[in-house]
């Protein structure tokens, strides 16, 4: 994980900030039917935000409305599953494919058990939309610390879809907007990431599991997603 730190508190309300997670968090998912039929409710809601954030999901929303279903999932696929440089699992962007992203990985899981979350082994808990989904119906405190100890990586996944010209570019722009700005700490480190990569020493996710010591449950991993996440995640 990054280096602990104190982040500036959220400017939007709660309340206004968990419609804007939950509301990224959805259009950041994989289109299929139940978020399509969501889009109606999706754009009411974020008519209801700031413009630096509602416009921008508005946008995303009206775009995937106006699209073919087929084609907005074969995009998605092409953007998201295909382009490491458009990632949605935080982590990545800080450690790559190394051990060390196992571990951060271990570590996401455990900040959500402490906060009442248990999660199962069918997505990985750095998720973009897994954590804004968190965010939202969850603890709000939680979820701004592990999204701001990953702002780097946000700010990279930013850059690569507005270098495809993604229109998923909105959501990421509309998260960014209820974070604080950039540090000068925060904008080394998207210097150094975007000069030199995330590491690349292929070793897979072994350390998800590798230190024992950082999961308190190592044999019970095969847990019940307790939130409901409304297709948020693939």
């Amino acid at each position: 994980m990054p280096v602990r730190r104190r982040h500036p508190a959220p400017t939007l309300p709660e309340p206004q900030l968990r419609t804007a997670w939950q509301l990224a968090s959805l259009l950041l998912s994989y289109p299929d039917e139940r978020v399509l039929g969501l889009l109606p409710a999706i754009r009411e809601a974020a008519g209801t935000l700031p413009d630096a954030v509602g416009q921008p999901l508005l946008r995303l929303a009206d775009h995937l409305a106006d699209a073919d279903a087929q084609a907005v999932c074969t995009a998605y696929v092409d953007t998201f599953d295909t382009t490491r440089k458009c990632a949605l699992h935080l982590t990545y962007y800080a450690h790559g494919d190394t051990r060390k992203r196992g571990i951060a990985l271990v570590q996401f899981k455990q900040a959500f058990r402490r906060a009442g979350l248990e999660v199962n082994d069918d997505e990985l808990p750095d998720h973009l939309s897994v954590v804004l989904e968190f965010g939202a119906t969850g603890s709000v405190d939680v979820a701004w610390k592990l999204l701001n100890d990953h702002r780097s990586g946000i700010e990279l996944l930013q850059l690569g879809l507005d270098a495809k010209d993604s229109p998923w570019a909105d959501a990421v722009t509309a998260l960014r907007a209820t974070l604080p700005p950039l540090d000068g700490t925060q904008a080394e480190a998207v210097a150094r990431l975007l000069a030199e990569g995330p590491p690349n020493e292929e070793v897979g996710l072994d350390g998800y599991a590798l230190d024992p010591r950082l999961n308190p449950h190592p044999a019970d991993d095969d847990l019940d997603l307790s939130l409901d996440l409304t297709g948020a995640q693939r």
